[in-house]
C-alpha cells in the first residue's frame, strides 16, 4: 500500500492532536509514530525497517530506552508515516543513565547504532547481559533469549520500618535537567508544528513493583499496610518534588505529560478495585491534582492491562487521555471502551494488537485490524492512532509499514 496521499490537510499535526483531545473531529486521526516510550519501536525492526523504506539506512540512529532497548525515531521516519507527535526526553531515562552524549555499538544481533556514552552492558556467564551501578551492583539484566532488560536490584526489598524507607535514594530533578528538557522543547516549538509529550512517571501501585520487587511487594500489600501506606506517601511527596521542577520546565512547550501506573494484568486488575480505591487512587489524585493546578498540557496515563473496571475512576481524578488501551485483554472491547467512555477518555493506542495481530498475522490480517479499529475509535474525536504497545525487534518490515500505512489511508474524517 502506498503512502503519499494527500488529503487536502490544511491542520499542523499539534492542532490536529489537540482537536483530537479535545473529542473534536480533525481533518484526520492524529498518528503517534514511536513517539513515546510505550509506541516505540525497538533497535532491530528500526533498522530493518529503515532498509525496507531505503531512507537513512546507511546513517546511525540512536538507541535511547536502553530497558526496552527502543529507537528514538529520526524526522525523515516521523514524516515518511504521518507522525503528529514527538518526544521531550528526561536526561536519564533508564537506569541513570545519561542521553547527552553517544558512542557507537553493534548490539548483540548485529544491529548497528548509536548509544548513550555511559551504557556498558557486562556479559553474563549463563548468557545475557547485565548492567552494573558503580558500585559493581547488579541493577538489570537481559537474558539470552530476551530483547530487553530487566530490573534485578529492589532497594526496599528488606525494607521494615519508616526509616528504612527514608534511607532510600529519592533524587529530586536537578536544575541540569530542567534545562536539558527545556532546550528540547524550545527547539521542537521552534523548528516544527509537531504535538509534545513529555513523561513525567508519577507511578505509585508501579512504583512498590520496582523498590520492593513484584513478588514481594504484593505480600506487603496484604500484611504490612502501614508501611505500604507510609510508602506510597513518601512517593506522592516525592513525585511533587519532582513536578515542582518539571512542570516549570515544560509550561509552554509541552502538550501533553504522561504519567505511568500499570494496573491492570492479562486478565484484572492487579489489585482489588477495593485496595485500588483505599490505597493508590487517592495517592494518584494528589499528584494529577498537582499537574493539573500548576500545567496547561494534558494528563495522559499509561497503564497495561485489563482496567476497564476503575476507568470511571481514572476519569474521575482527572485523566484526560488512556494509553495504551490493550485491547486483548479481559473487558477491553473497543467497542464497548469508545461507547461507556468515549465522550470523556482519549484513546492513544489500540489501533492493533502487538500481541498477537502484529508480530504473528499476515499483512493483510494487519491492514484490517487497523481499518477495522480506526472505524470503531475514530467517530468524535477522542482518538490518536498507534499500536497496543511497543513494536518487538522479530516484527518484519512490511507489517509495521502496512500497520501506520492503513492507518493512515483510514484516517480522514470527511
Amino acid at each position: 500500500m502506498g503512502a503519499n496521499w494527500n488529503w487536502g490537510c490544511n491542520m499542523t499535526p499539534r492542532e490536529r492532536v489537540l482537536m483530537a483531545i479535545a473529542h473534536e473531529e480533525p481533518d484526520r486521526v492524529p498518528i503517534d509514530f514511536a513517539a513515546w516510550r510505550s509506541s516505540g519501536i525497538q533497535a532491530p525492526a528500526y533498522a530493518a525497517l529503515r532498509r525496507h523504506l531505503g531512507i537513512n539506512a546507511d546513517k546511525p540512529f540512536k538507541l535511547y530506552d536502553l530497558m526496552q532497548q527502543l529507537a528514538e525515531p529520526e524526522p525523515e521516519l516521523i514524516e515518511r508515516f504521518h507522525g503528529d507527535v514527538v518526544q521531550i526526553h528526561r536526561l536519564e531515562p533508564s537506569f541513570g543513565i545519561r542521553i547527552d552524549a553517544w558512542k557507537p555499538m553493534t548490539l548483540a544481533d548485529g544491529t548497528q547504532c548509536l548509544v548513550p556514552r555511559d551504557y556498558n552492558p557486562v556479559p553474563r556467564a549463563g548468557g545475557g547481559w547485565s548492567l552494573l551501578a558503580p558500585d559493581g551492583t547488579e541493577v538489570a539484566r537481559m537474558l539470552s533469549s530476551g530483547g530487553y532488560f530487566e530490573p534485578v536490584h529492589f532497594p526496599l526489598a528488606n525494607a521494615r520500618t519508616p526509616a528504612d524507607i527514608e534511607a532510600a535514594p529519592w533524587p529530586v530533578m536537578t536544575a541540569e535537567e530542567a534545562a536539558f528538557i527545556r532546550a528540547q522543547g524550545e527547539r521542537w516549538r521552534r523548528e516544527s508544528d509537531y504535538a509534545t509529550l513529555a513523561c513525567f512517571g508519577g507511578n505509585i501501585l508501579e512504583n512498590g513493583n520496582f523498590m520492593f520487587g513484584f513478588a514481594e511487594f504484593m505480600l506487603r500489600l496484604g500484611t504490612d499496610r502501614d508501611l505500604v501506606e507510609y510508602f506510597f506517601d513518601r512517593l506522592v511527596r516525592w513525585h511533587i518534588a519532582n513536578l515542582e521542577v518539571f512542570l516549570p520546565a515544560i509550561e509552554g512547550i509541552v502538550d501533553i505529560v504522561a504519567v505511568g501506573d500499570d494496573l491492570g494484568t492479562q486478565t484484572s486488575l492487579i489489585v482489588s478495585p477495593t485496595t485500588y480505591r483505599q490505597l493508590v487512587k487517592p495517592r494518584q489524585a494528589k499528584v494529577y491534582d498537582y499537574i493539573r493546578r500548576n500545567s496547561t498540557a494534558h494528563l495522559f496515563l499509561h497503564s497495561c492491562g485489563a482496567i476497564e473496571p476503575i476507568l470511571g475512576d481514572l476519569i474521575e481524578i482527572g485523566v484526560e487521555i488512556i494509553n495504551p488501551v490493550q485491547i486483548g485483554a479481559a473487558g477491553m472491547e473497543p467497542e464497548k471502551l469508545k461507547r461507556k467512555y468515549g465522550k470523556h477518555l482519549t484513546f492513544w493506542g489500540g489501533g492493533c494488537d502487538t500481541q498477537h495481530t502484529l508480530p504473528l498475522g499476515t499483512v493483510a490480517d494487519v491492514e484490517a485490524e487497523v481499518r477495522r479499529l480506526v472505524a470503531t475509535f475514530k467517530p468524535g474525536g477522542g482518538f490518536v492512532f498507534t499500536q497496543v504497545h511497543n513494536i518487538l525487534a522479530n516484527v518484519p518490515p512490511e507489517k509495521i509499514a502496512a500497520m501506520y500505512d492503513t492507518a493512515y489511508s483510514s484516517a480522514p474524517y470527511a
